[in-house]
Order: structure tokens, then sequence, then C-alpha cells
């Protein structure tokens, strides 16, 4: 078996290549579930490997399966590929070339680690007993691309052993540069959309009695969501409600018929999730009921929770800690309250997330431009680490 010295030289000896293919995907960001061109450049750097490579219907995903010496179980590595709908102004000479798109959750970064894995693995495919299944999926951003693969069968991409345990990596800047930070059970939350539409009476602004008004309503609302977290939520199962739009009216002297409020619903829990967004509809319908208005509440799912296996989590933390250092293995005491579509994928078999810090040396990790930021800018001396954590963790999994 290779050792954590080795291979970690191993990853920085091909760090040129990774950094290269991660440039060449910022350049060129597409958005959504059909990403044709990133999809190409996924191809082309798998072309070289020995591995067995299908590509989705639904979507612009690719499965790559390396098949090692030895029959066993079947382990996922995955990496999304896809960008946000954000103008970049980073300045870097590699900066997106697409108007109005960005690589700013690094998902780049993540392809080009995930991919510089492969070349590892397949120079050790005499050390693996089984097979890696390599996941490169569109659609992280919102889209559900996770649970288009799943539905095309990704879990059983051999069809002999299917999939029993998977892995990932997630860069971010809010954690020092080549740190691994990860916790056992919830990593991240789940993610709802809310929509309320307040339908009253309009007329003069100088005679609100005769109307029904559903702008103060909408404040009501606003404030009765808040109040029903404070209040209503344990603390130790706890939530976040945010309302991010409010519409209504068109002028200072008409009182509108209608009002529009959306927000989003964060919850560690599926038992919270589902009182959560039960709770905010009736808030938001007995607070129209008690002005004479009505409220048409909906709910748009998001993704469930990301939920670590306590017994992987575990294992990356200890094998980050021989292959980087003790230094560089950081327990994460609390989750984060962002959403992440790998959640699907761990509902299904035990695995692990981890966070991979890439905070630029003349920033502070946490107060430097973060994931989602036009300006965010991940350092580059994080990605050998990833890279090598990601053929680490298939070779554990595959040992025999």
């Amino acid at each position: 078996m290779t050792d954590d010295a080795t291979l970690l030289a191993a990853a920085r000896a091909d760090a040129a290549w990774v950094v290269d293919l991660r440039r060449r995907l910022h350049r060129r960001p597409e958005v959504g579930l059909q990403l044709p061109q990133t999809q190409a450049i996924v191809l082309e750097a798998l072309a070289g490997l020995p591995v067995e490579v299908t590509t989705g219907t639904s979507t612009s995903s690719v499965v790559a399966v390396l098949r090692g010496a030895r029959p066993g179980p079947t382990y996922l590595l995955r990496g999304d590929m896809d960008a946000l709908p954000l103008q970049e102004d980073t300045g870097l000479d590699f900066a997106s070339e697409i108007p109005g798109a960005m690589h700013a959750c690094g998902h780049d970064t993540h392809v080009a680690m995930l991919l510089g894995a492969a070349r590892l693995l397949a120079e050790r495919r005499d050390e693996l007993a089984g097979q890696v299944v390599f996941m490169v999926q569109p659609g992280e951003e919102g889209h559900h691309g996770a649970r288009y693969m799943l539905d095309e069968g990704l879990l059983d991409a051999v069809p002999e052993a299917p999939v029993s345990g998977a892995f990932a990596i997630h860069i971010s800047t809010s954690f020092p540069t080549g740190t691994i930070n990860v916790r056992p059970g919830p990593l991240m939350a789940a993610a709802d959309h809310f929509r309320i539409t307040l339908q009253g009476a309009g007329g003069h602004a100088s005679t609100p009695h005769v109307t029904a008004d559903p702008v103060p309503v909408a404040a009501e609302i606003v404030l009765a969501l808040q109040a029903m977290v404070t209040r209503r939520v344990d603390v130790f199962d706890p939530a976040v409600v945010t309302v991010g739009h409010i519409a209504a009216g068109t002028t200072n002297n008409i009182i509108p018929a209608t009002a529009f409020l959306e927000g989003t619903i964060r919850t560690l829990s599926a038992e919270r999730r589902a009182d959560v967004v039960a709770r905010v509809q009736r808030v938001a319908e007995k607070v129209a009921e008690a002005h004479e208005l009505t409220a048409v509440f909906e709910r748009v799912e998001g993704y469930p929770v990301t939920v670590n296996d306590s017994v992987v989590a575990g294992q990356v933390e200890a094998r980050a800690a021989a292959l980087l250092g003790t230094e560089a293995s950081v327990p994460m005491p609390d989750p984060l309250m962002g959403a992440e579509d790998f959640s699907y994928v761990l509902e299904r078999v035990p695995g692990a997330m981890a966070f991979l810090g890439a905070c630029p040396p003349d920033l502070v990790p946490g107060e430097s431009p973060g994931n989602h930021s036009n300006l965010v800018v991940f350092d580059e001396a994080a990605l050998p680490a990833g890279t090598a954590l990601y053929a680490r963790m298939a070779l554990d999994a595959l040992a025999g």
C-alpha cells in the first residue's frame, strides 16, 4: 500500500496538471444542469485513464469507473462542476470569460482535485480490491444534480457491487489553507424556499379603513416569524428563517391589493424541518386571517440535511492527520447552515464530506471574501492536499 508521504508527494508532483485543469474550467464556467463545455473538458481529462465512462441522459453528468486489480466493494468520490450566475470581479489572469457566470463556489477546484485523484489511483490499480466511481455532477447550485444522477442509476454503476461508501470535499476560504475540517453528524443544513402571497383589497392611501392593506400584514408576518423561531424552536435543534424578498405596491398613494414575501428555512434535522415549515405556514395564514386577508403559502423543497456518518467522519479526521499532519486535521465544533446536494448520496450510503481550507495567505480565514462572493479567490496551494485525501480515502476503503 502506498504510504502517506509517497501519496502526498505524488499529488504535489502532479499539482501543475491539477492547477491547469482548474484554470481551464474557471475561464469557461457554465450554470445549471447542462454544461456541455465543462463536460467536454472533463471527458478530455479522463480520456487517457483506464476508466469506463458514461454520461448522463437528463444532465451533463459524467460517471467514470476505475476497476482495481481484485474484486471488492465500490467506493464513490464526488466532484461538482457547475458555476454560479455571478459577474466575476477578482482580477485574476484566468478569470471567467463568460459574462454573468463565475466559479464562485470552487467547483472548478473540486473537479480538478477529483480528476487528479483519478490519475493517482489509476497508477495504483494493483492496490485496489474493488472499484472507484468518480461522480462528476452538474447542477449542485440549487438544481438537484445529484438527485438526477441517482435516478439514472449512479449507485449501480457497477451492477455486481453497488456503491457502499462515499466521500466528497468542499473548498472554503473560511479555513486556513490545507486544513481538513470535518465533523460527525449534521455538517450542513436542509434548505427550503418558501413563498407567501397575501391577498387583500386595495384602494386610496388616504382611506386605509375601507381597504384590506397587505403591507403592514406582511411586516407583521416577518416579525412574527422571527418570534416563532426564538420562542418555538429548541436551540439545541436550531432553525434559521430569513425573509429575503418583499414586494408590494407601485407608488406612494395607492394601497395595493397584494403583497409577496419569500425566504429560506434552514434546519439540521428532518423533524425540525417538517416542524418549521408547518409553523411558517401557520404564522402566515393566521396573521393574515387576523387582519381579514388571505395568505397562500408555497414551499419549494430544497436539499436535505447533509449528515456525515460518524465512523467515516472519524476516518477522514484520522487520515487527514496522518497524511497532512495533526495540525491540518481540524474537528468542526458546529455545522454550517448552508446546504449541499451531496446530502442525497449520504442518505443512501454511509460517507462524509469535509471542508478543505483555501484562504489566501495574505488574508484572514473567515474574513476574506467567501464562497458565493464575486471577489472570492481560492488558494491553489491547497489543491494537492485535497487530491491526496480523495485518493487516500479510496485506497483505504478498497484495501482488501
